[in-house]
């Protein structure tokens, strides 16, 4: 996708005369765009689908964004496409038929608690091989504490406390928040770090949770395959990526009680306005209290 991108960039200041703040501004997100699809295998524009690019707008706005930048990346996605359609790299542009006003109503795909016990189980708890182990330990610790890839992929020693069961995570823009872990992924991970890492860490001096065989921290495209290889294994049909771990954890508290402002502090989210995104799981469970409390119900 590089090169491509690359050819924009005198597509977008010769011929269309883009400033340069809006030529930064389209490149910055178009970047993104090929960091989301490079663990997708998308590595030509006519291998990219309207499922990908809606997929890159839903992970960007459960990271937080708002939706004059949605829009934005919407925007740049469309350019791009286009340029690629008078170059001849595509036939049609798969963006063209997405419309900005109606993609913000768009609910986060999650999966159900079922679909997440067969995930997990995909990959033991209790297995020799430290590479699976460590697997197991992401995908537990993702969905048990609602983490973004990248907050995965940097977790460090330092931010486990085992002892009170949280972990301290570090977000967007550097703040720092903690979250309770679970008894269930308190045990794998206490497992991964005295059976698994110290394997995988051989010089004893790597300062991230997560490690690959060679001792080095894991990156946020590894960890998509490791996820996308699970679910594959699991047999969930449906598109899975990192972040739908984040969905269902954010609607399973929901859907189970939880007020959404707890729910906001856990997932880290700067405004309470990102979180209600999750409000749609609970709309079975209000209209059984409603039914079941109100007077004129």
């Amino acid at each position: 996708m590089e090169p491509w991108l690359d050819k924009f960039i005198s597509y977008g200041t010769l011929e269309r005369g883009f400033s340069e703040n809006t030529m930064r501004s389209y490149m910055h997100d178009l970047h993104e765009f090929a960091e989301f699809l490079k663990p997708l295998g998308r590595t030509e524009p006519a291998a990219v689908t309207r499922d990908d690019i809606l997929g890159f707008l839903e992970e960007s706005r459960g990271c937080g964004l708002a939706p004059v930048s949605l829009a934005r990346r919407l925007v740049a996605v469309k350019v791009f496409f286009r340029f690629l359609v008078q170059t001849y790299a595509v036939k049609t542009s798969v963006a063209d038929a997405l419309e900005g006003p109606r993609l913000w109503k768009v609910l986060p795909d999650f999966l159900g608690v079922e679909e997440v016990g067969r995930l997990l189980a995909v990959r033991s708890a209790e297995s020799a091989d430290p590479l699976e182990l460590r697997d197991r330990c992401i995908l537990e610790v993702m969905y048990a504490a609602g983490l973004r890839v990248s907050e995965a992929a940097s977790l460090r020693l330092a931010g486990l406390n085992l002892e009170q069961g949280v972990l301290r995570v570090t977000g967007k823009g550097g703040r720092e928040r903690m979250v309770p872990l679970g008894r269930p992924a308190q045990k794998v991970l206490e497992t991964y770090l005295r059976a698994a890492r110290p394997k995988l860490d051989k010089e004893g001096d790597a300062p991230q949770v997560f490690l690959s065989r060679t001792g080095r921290a894991l990156t946020r495209e590894r960890i998509w395959r490791i996820v996308k290889a699970a679910a594959a294994a699991a047999g969930i049909t449906k598109e899975v990526y990192p972040h739908m771990l984040r969905h269902s954890f954010a609607s399973h508290l929901l859907a189970g009680g939880a007020d959404l402002r707890v729910i906001q502090e856990l997932l880290g989210h700067s405004s309470i306005s990102t979180t209600q995104i999750y409000t749609h799981v609970a709309d079975g469970r209000l209209l059984d209290v409603h039914r079941r409390f109100h007077p004129r119900s």
